[in-house]
């Protein structure tokens, strides 16, 4: 986008008379002041949608037509947009309309009961980031060793270590990752760049002795509030209402005050730049850097100011297991994990797994999304609200999740079936973070393209062209139970006996025909009349093919709990 916007426009207004304007005289985020600004992590990582429709390369001109269009159309209450009205207005498939609303919700700083209807303001901000481009990972100087997972026909081929998981096994250094800081100052550095034409897009126009003049109402400030979040001191949440201090000391028909957009802006401005400043000299110190060493190949909780988040990473032929007193609703991040069984039995917001391989991940309940990226011959057993998987090859997924999986990028080889497994208290948690189980669209993946425009990685010419690969559906007669070890539940208070998520016809069948099977064989082994000999050759032929069987389905990974034990 272009930054271009008519900043004249930024002067003084005249207040309406429904609404007043906020003294603003002298108010100023001062260079030495506790009060930092953050992004929120979450539209940038969950939000992005690779649909071209949605990236307006004009600044504000396209979305500022878009905004007087849909203001212009009738709805149930102002300032809101449905899924007819959203298609009919950027030209979309009601599909690809209710994709971007479904997204949008799970991307709000708070709860929405109506997906289907939602907020004007919000909806420009969102479609506004869709332009925004991901830190490009550092480079690795054996980028040839890329080859080794990614086929040469990968749009990946001999770029990034960052984006293979064998080169990960070999090197768990965190050296070629960006870190938390980098990217929230990758981020607020984007918005530095944009925040001009962010608020002229929530502002509203008014007339001043003949010529318009743009002024910003609290309400529509707060809706900053999707894309930034202040702190006091680092740690302490403070409310957009209590930061800026045009709007602190307004009290009685809050939502009516107005303060000049420009003064706001100038604001907004200057906070980024301390912020800038804060993350650069925390960057220098000799703290942090011993900080990111300790991280290196553990399981951790990283705080960054409010951006905090439990991180699984570098785990290799080892089980792990989070509960929910461990992660304290905290976003959780997967990285680099091989050969493992990784337990995150918990009620959770947000979920990344990222660069793993050969590996099984079990997530408990996910609220928000949970995304997937970068992951060869990975299991997933999940229940959530919604699933992105990009750039995965050889991966199987159980899958609990109300809404279409979505499938984007340079994917291969990749199977969906139904959730296949429970925990104690499975059903309390996905009552907490409010996925249904009645609800279950795993056999329904969503394939957006082979190219995601959000990556800062070049890709080969032609690779729009391709056609992306969708989603099998696994072979009922594939199908089985993942049983969670008892001995990492013993003292878990029993509510959940079994899966909440109804198995397809199709799928019960297979199973109680495999359970009948086995209780032939069961019998007729019982009922033979063997000498102790026969009776040897026939227990050490069945440890022989169930060790087989272990080790050609992942499961022996399950046996690493006892590890250490």
């Amino acid at each position: 986008m272009t930054d271009s916007i008519d900043y004249e426009k930024f002067s003084t207004a005249t207040p309406s008379p429904a609404s007043s304007i906020a003294s603003a005289d002298a108010f100023q985020c001062d260079v030495g002041s506790s009060l930092l600004v953050h992004p929120r992590r979450e539209p940038f990582e969950y939000g992005l949608l690779a649909i071209p429709k949605l990236i307006f390369t004009d600044g504000t001109l396209s979305l500022s037509n878009l905004k007087d269009k849909l203001l212009r159309l009738p709805s149930p209450s102002p300032h809101r947009v449905d899924v007819a009205n959203l298609a009919d207005a950027l030209h979309i498939s009601t599909v690809d309309a209710e994709l971007v609303l479904d997204t949008l919700a799970s991307v709000l700083p708070t709860d929405v009961a109506n997906h289907e209807s939602l907020d004007v303001r919000d909806l420009l901000l969102f479609l506004y980031i869709q332009s925004y481009k991901r830190l490009l990972p550092k480079t690795h100087k054996d980028s040839a060793a890329v080859v080794d997972v990614w086929p040469r026909t990968s749009a990946f081929d001999g770029y990034l270590s960052a984006l293979n998981p064998l080169q990960f096994k070999r090197s768990t250094s965190r050296r070629f990752m960006p870190s938390p800081a980098d990217e929230e100052a990758h981020q607020l550095s984007y918005l530095d760049k944009h925040m001009a034409n962010m608020v002229a897009l929530l502002a509203d126009t008014t007339e001043s002795d003949g010529e318009d003049s743009l002024v910003l109402t609290f309400d529509s400030f707060q809706h900053l509030g999707l894309l930034i979040q202040f702190s006091e001191n680092e740690h302490k949440e403070v409310p957009l209402s209590q930061a800026a201090p045009f709007f602190v000391n307004s009290e009685a028909g809050i939502a009516a005050v107005s303060v000049c957009a420009s003064k706001a802006l100038d604001w907004l401005l200057q906070c980024i730049a301390n912020s800038l400043e804060h993350i650069a000299a925390a960057d220098k110190s000799p703290a942090r850097e011993s900080c990111m060493r300790n991280i290196c190949d553990m399981d951790v909780s990283v705080p960054t100011h409010l951006r905090t988040q439990t991180v699984v990473e570098g785990i290799s032929k080892a089980s792990v297991m989070k509960q929910a007193s461990e992660i304290m609703g905290h976003p959780v991040k997967v990285l680099n994990c091989h050969d493992s069984v990784i337990y995150l039995l918990a009620p959770l917001s947000y979920a990344t797994i990222y660069g793993c391989s050969d590996a099984t991940v079990v997530v408990g309940a996910v609220g928000k999304s949970l995304r997937v990226e970068y992951c060869e011959r990975v299991q997933i057993i999940t229940a959530a609200k919604r699933i992105c998987i990009v750039n995965c090859r050889e991966c199987l997924f159980f899958l609990g999740i109300n809404q279409k999986p979505l499938i984007l990028g340079d994917n291969h080889n990749l199977q969906v079936a139904p959730f296949n497994t429970y925990y104690p208290q499975l059903e309390e948690h996905l009552f907490q973070v409010g996925v249904t189980v009645t609800i279950n669209r795993w056999n329904e993946p969503l394939v957006l393209g082979m190219v995601d425009p959000h990556d800062s990685l070049s890709h080969p010419a032609g690779a729009s062209d391709i056609e992306p690969e969708s989603a099998t559906c696994l072979d009922p007669n594939l199908f089985s139970n993942f049983l969670i070890p008892d001995w990492l539940l013993a003292n878990w208070v029993q509510s959940t006996k079994c899966n909440p998520f109804p198995l397809p016809e199709e799928y019960l069948v297979a199973q109680k025909r495999s359970h009948v099977v086995l209780d032939e064989i069961k019998e007729a082994t019982s009922n033979l009349e063997l000498d102790e000999h026969k009776k040897r050759d026939i227990a050490s032929a069945l440890h022989m093919h169930f060790k087989d069987w272990l080790y050609a389905s992942g499961n022996i990974r399950q046996l690493y709990c006892h590890q250490g034990e």
